[in-house]
């Protein structure tokens, strides 16, 4: 009896460890399923060619956006125009990015470099990101019109926001993304309107703000990348990692201002780093707008700002590590 006993104890026991294996698979399968989708993700808002009118929404904020992307199979090229108030474009190529705006009889153009604009929020590789956040599937709904995979990237601690994703199913576009944080919605971008181009043509995203006005290029800052300085962070909230360093010279002031970039693949925080002037009273404390967070304080004789859209945790944390040699 003993040893029948022990038989069927043994064969139950291989039962739950074969069951276990096969449910450890299907698991780690399902992950990688769902990364695999979010990579295609990453891929088609910077290969397909599609235009398009969608709705920004952050606080009280409110903004619709008219979009035309184009890849011609060399270069990327994207245009953004703001339909409300005054005319305003985002002109983009590849990581290049211009935003131009009118100013009296001018048209003004300000450089920008290296931003993640929507759909195209996914950085090329996941690596980062699979660090500081998990994968999971949710239900399917239909977004202007087009059947989308719900996918929820959600963060592993206290330092960053969740995002829901809805992500068309028949080419993988970024249809609608919500930001959340402890269950409030604190952003929203969604088409409203979305069509594919076939036959592309890099003249279509062309500006279309009034040519007849002369072009002025915004130098009332002047930026340089930088490395260095005479700080350092002790520790950075996990997941952070610094990707560039801006010197800012500020016109009327004998200063210059560091900018320090920081990411985790998805969110940025940027750290601000400049002397304090004789007479200047310094900013301290702590500002929610939206989504954004903002946090000053000094030390050593210099203002320290950290600004992000991320939690307050975060922009706190980061600004108490600054320490200076």
């Amino acid at each position: 009896m003993k040893q029948v006993f022990k038989l069927n104890l043994a064969v139950k026991h291989a039962a739950v460890f074969f069951a276990s294996i096969t449910l450890l698979f299907q698991t780690q399968a399902y992950a990688e399923d769902v990364w695999t989708t979010l990579q295609k993700t990453a891929i088609a808002a910077r290969s397909l060619n599609y235009s398009g009118i969608f709705v920004y929404q952050n606080g009280s904020q409110l903004r619709t956006v008219q979009i035309v992307h184009i890849n011609d199979g060399t270069n990327e090229f994207a245009r953004n125009t703001v339909m409300e108030g005054e005319p305003r474009e985002v002109y983009s190529k590849g990581k290049d990015v211009v935003i131009i705006k009118p100013k009296n009889d001018k048209v003004v153009m300000e450089k920008r470099h290296g931003q993640n604009l929507f759909p195209a929020i996914l950085p090329s590789s996941l690596d980062t990101i699979k660090i500081s956040y998990s994968a999971r599937l949710g239900v399917n709904e239909a977004v202007s019109g087009r059947s989308t995979q719900i996918i929820y990237l959600e963060s592993k601690d206290n330092y960053r926001y969740n995002y829901k994703l809805w992500v068309d199913e028949e080419n993988n576009l970024l249809l609608k993304m919500m930001l959340l944080y402890k269950n409030e919605t604190l952003e929203q971008v969604e088409f409203n309107q979305i069509d594919f181009i076939n036959n592309p043509k890099s003249s279509s995203v062309q500006p279309k703000i009034d040519v007849s006005k002369s072009y002025v290029v915004d130098d009332a800052t002047q930026s340089s990348h930088a490395n260095g300085g005479n700080w350092q962070i002790s520790v950075l909230p996990p997941g952070y990692r610094k990707i560039d360093q801006i010197e800012i010279k500020v016109p009327n002031k004998n200063v210059i201002v560091n900018q320090l970039i920081y990411s985790d693949g998805l969110a940025a925080v940027s750290l601000f780093i400049e002397p304090v002037s004789k007479g200047v009273r310094p900013k301290t404390g702590h500002i929610t707008m939206g989504s954004t967070n903002m946090c000053a304080n000094v030390n050593a004789g210099h203002q320290i700002i950290v600004i992000g859209e991320v939690p307050a945790t975060t922009v706190m944390e980061m600004s108490k590590a600054v320490s200076f040699k």
